[in-house]
C-alpha cells in the first residue's frame, strides 16, 4: 500500500517540472492527483501518462491569479473524491535577472500575484475543507532564494520569503484543527523555468548553479518530490511549520562565485 493511499491531492503549476514530478510521485503512492495548470495540452498529457500506468489522476485547468479558478479547483477535487487531503501551492514564475530599480510595476504585481497571491488563495479554499475532517497536509513551495541572496532576484526572493512566514503562522493557526503545513525550498532544479533563465541569461549560468552547490551538480525534480510526499504522508504526523530545504547544500555556502558570474 502506498503511503498516499486514499488520499486526494491537489498541485497546482503541474503540467511540467517539480509539480509534475510531484503529481507523479503522489499517484504512484496511491492519491487521487489533481493537476492543475494553463497549459492545458501539458497538463491533459501528464493526466493521460498517468491514468494509461493505472493511477488515478484528473487535469483542471486553473490560472492561479484568478480566485475562481482556485476554488473552482478545490471545488471539483471535492465533487470528485468527497475529500482534501494534500494541496501542493506550486506554481511560480522566474522574472529577476535585473536590479530591483529596473522592475516595472506590472513585473513586480505578475511575479506577487503567481507566487504568492495564489499560495493565500490556495489555502482560503482549502483550509475549511480541511479543517472539517480535523486533517491535511498544506506544502507551499518557497525557495533557496527566500534564504540567501543573488543579485537581481529581489522580487522573486521577496514573495518566496513571504511564503515562508505564511506556512509559519498557518502552522500554527491551524495545527489544532488538525491541518500540517510546511514549506519547501529547493535549490536550482533542472526545470523547463530554468533552461529557459540559461536561454536568456547565458550559459555561464548553468556553470554558476553548479558551483554554487556543494553537491557538484543541480537538482532533479523528483527529489523535490521526494521531499513532498514525506510532507503529506502519515510519516511527517508530527512536522510542521518547517521549510525542508532541498537544495544541494546551497544555502549552508558562500552564494556567490563571482568568476563565473
Amino acid at each position: 500500500m502506498g503511503r498516499l493511499q486514499g488520499k486526494t491531492a491537489v498541485i497546482t503549476g503541474a503540467a511540467e517540472g517539480i509539480g509534475h514530478a510531484i503529481a507523479g510521485a503522489m499517484a504512484r503512492e496511491g492519491a487521487h492527483v489533481f493537476v492543475a495548470d494553463i497549459a492545458d495540452a501539458k497538463g491533459e498529457a501528464v493526466v493521460a501518462a498517468l491514468r494509461q500506468a493505472g493511477l488515478a489522476a484528473t487535469y483542471v485547468h486553473c490560472d492561479v491569479t484568478s480566485d475562481a479558478d482556485i476554488s473552482a479547483l478545490i471545488a471539483a477535487a471535492m465533487a470528485a473524491t468527497g475529500r482534501l487531503d494534500v494541496l501542493v501551492n506550486n506554481a511560480a514564475i522566474a522574472i529577476g535577472g535585473m536590479p530591483v530599480t529596473e522592475m516595472t510595476d506590472e513585473q513586480w504585481h505578475r511575479l506577487i500575484a503567481v507566487n504568492l497571491t495564489s499560495v493565500f488563495r490556495g489555502c482560503k479554499h482549502a483550509l475549511p475543507h480541511m479543517i472539517a475532517r480535523r486533517a491535511g497536509s498544506i506544502i507551499n513551495m518557497a525557495s533557496a532564494q527566500g534564504h540567501v541572496g543573488l543579485d537581481g532576484w529581489t522580487a522573486y526572493a521577496g514573495a518566496k520569503g513571504a511564503v515562508m512566514a505564511m506556512t509559519r503562522q498557518m502552522a500554527v493557526e491551524f495545527g489544532r484543527h488538525g491541518v500540517r503545513v510546511n514549506s519547501i525550498s529547493p535549490g536550482t532544479i533542472n526545470t523547463p523555468m530554468n533552461d529557459k533563465l540559461v536561454a536568456e541569461l547565458g550559459g555561464k549560468l548553468m556553470q554558476a548553479w553548479v558551483t554554487m552547490h556543494p553537491i557538484g551538480r543541480i537538482g532533479e525534480p523528483a527529489e523535490v518530490a521526494e521531499a513532498a510526499v514525506y510532507l503529506a504522508s502519515d510519516a511527517a504526523g508530527f512536522t510542521t511549520g518547517i521549510d525542508l530545504r532541498v537544495d544541494g547544500g546551497l544555502t549552508a555556502a558562500p552564494r556567490y562565485v563571482p568568476d563565473l558570474l
